[in-house]
């Protein structure tokens, strides 16, 4: 528990955290230390905890980690006095009951809409996450098991148990299981199946921001692509992630040429303006298509989610224009 200490000024009391440290036990263990410290320290932005960790603030077992760490049972963890909000500060997360495609006690799987972060952080105040948590009060446990982009929409795993979660989170490494997404790309693609193998390397720009690019000293990353229908000068391809680096999808696609309808980061933006015009307004990445194991009982799940309207709507205004 925090401690805390008053000072004496003639305004009221205000209670600052000293430093915790906090031990760790079994229903932690396996946990991120950044994702534990944002679930102890709830409320405090995002930024903050990433440069305490960055300055060597927070410790574990009296050595400094890095944010990706994963904890163990009986590790003690050094909390620095992280500033929480003053009272008027406090923030208002509206509860939101996504589309749900499955659920059972280990997990739920929801169907994002584009333009929702998957959690609260770099300008973002909550994502899905916050959002799911306050729709559901009585939910002991809701933690993602992967990302999607902002713009992106489609499926996403959240583990309702802290094994689920540790079994998701291995599929993913060990690439187990299938993620198939669908894009609308400008171009038209030829090969009915491709293999795009690049490496990709993350960096950011002049004004901070991150990007990732092909570079000889990234990490790996491998995409399968397969032509689904050709629409004049732009074609829907169906993309199979088999490795999850950042931004993967995006940046195979428009390094080899046919980059995403819709795309601010790695898109063409007159393309941008010109569907913007006819009323679609989003990046067209969706999320489409899951087949893994379940976490806990192993029994193979086959989930999909369809095209949103508004992607069901410009491909017939395409097809009108062939």
């Amino acid at each position: 528990m925090p401690v805390f200490i008053k000072r004496k000024t003639n305004q009221p009391s205000v209670e600052r955290p000293t430093v915790r440290m906090l031990d760790i036990g079994p229903e932690s263990a396996g946990q991120r230390v950044d994702n534990f410290l944002m679930r102890v320290c709830k409320g405090v932005p995002k930024s903050h905890i990433y440069k305490a960790i960055r300055n060597g603030e927070v410790r574990v077992n009296k050595g400094r980690v890095q944010a990706d760490h994963r904890l163990e049972s009986g590790d003690v963890v050094r909390v620095p006095p992280l500033r929480l909000p003053a009272p008027d500060e406090t923030r208002t997360v509206p509860p939101l009951a996504f589309p749900v495609i499955y659920e059972d006690d280990a997990i739920v799987v929801v169907d994002k809409p584009a333009g929702v972060a998957v959690h609260g952080g770099s300008g973002v105040s909550f994502g899905v996450i916050e959002q799911l948590r306050a729709a559901r009060p009585e939910a002991r446990f809701l933690e993602l098991a992967h990302r999607l982009d902002r713009e992106t929409s489609g499926l996403l795993i959240i583990a309702k148990q802290r094994k689920a979660l540790l079994v998701l989170h291995d599929l993913m490494r060990e690439r187990g299981g299938r993620k198939v997404y669908q894009a609308l790309v400008v171009g038209d693609w030829v090969n009915d199946r491709q293999h795009i193998r690049k490496p990709l390397l993350k960096w950011l720009t002049a004004g901070g921001e991150r990007r990732v690019k092909v570079d000889a000293e990234g990490k790996p990353a491998h995409t399968i692509v397969s032509r689904l229908r050709r629409y004049g000068q732009y074609t829907l391809v169906a993309a199979e992630l088999r490795t999850g680096r950042t931004h993967q999808i995006r940046v195979h696609l428009a390094s080899s040429g046919f980059p995403i309808v819709g795309d601010e980061k790695y898109g063409i933006d007159t393309v941008r303006q010109q569907f913007s015009r006819l009323g679609f307004r989003r990046m067209f990445l969706h999320a489409s298509r899951l087949q893994i194991p379940h976490p806990i009982t192993g029994v193979p799940l086959d989930l999909e989610s369809p095209l949103p309207p508004e992607c069901v709507k410009i491909l017939k205004y395409l097809e009108q224009q062939k």
